[in-house]
């Protein structure tokens, strides 16, 4: 499981990205709506310039009595970064994200995010496995 590539476990995703300007708020709604822990922090052109997770959210927002709707992403997302490139081992990015005390690292060919690996997606395809057959059993259950 750790052995696979990088290039693989990101394959077909659909980056989740935002600019520094945009509000904690708005951040943790496009969060909820596209089902991701962090959001890519790009610039003007494309440039990776932090990140931005949940726990930026709980920690460094809510806990300090910031007001997420006025706050930009500027003022708490992270900016210093741990990234991989694709051509890594999966088991490489698991390695920094336990040193680092971290669950997300971005995936760059450059500066440019092309990518993210979080700490599910170690559990791969035994877990998307898990999660339908939760699925299933929730639709069996509404039909009985």
């Amino acid at each position: 499981m750790p052995n696979r590539m990088i290039s693989e476990v990101i394959a077909g995703q659909i980056l989740q990205t935002a600019n520094d300007k945009m509000t904690v708020l708005a951040a943790a709604k496009a969060m909820v709506e596209s089902k991701v822990g962090s959001l890519l922090i790009v610039d003007d052109q494309g440039n990776l310039d932090g990140i931005f997770t949940e726990r930026d959210a709980l920690f460094r927002v809510i806990a300090k009595g910031i007001d997420p709707a006025t706050t930009p992403l500027s003022e708490v997302m992270t900016t210093k970064l741990q990234t991989i490139t694709a051509d890594r081992p999966l088991g490489h990015a698991l390695h920094l994200m336990y040193e680092g005390g971290f669950r997300h690292v971005p995936v760059v060919d450059g500066s440019k995010p092309v990518g993210m690996i979080s700490a599910r997606d170690a559990l791969g395809g035994e877990l998307t496995q898990f999660e339908a057959e939760l699925h299933q059993r929730d639709d069996i259950a509404e039909i009985l």
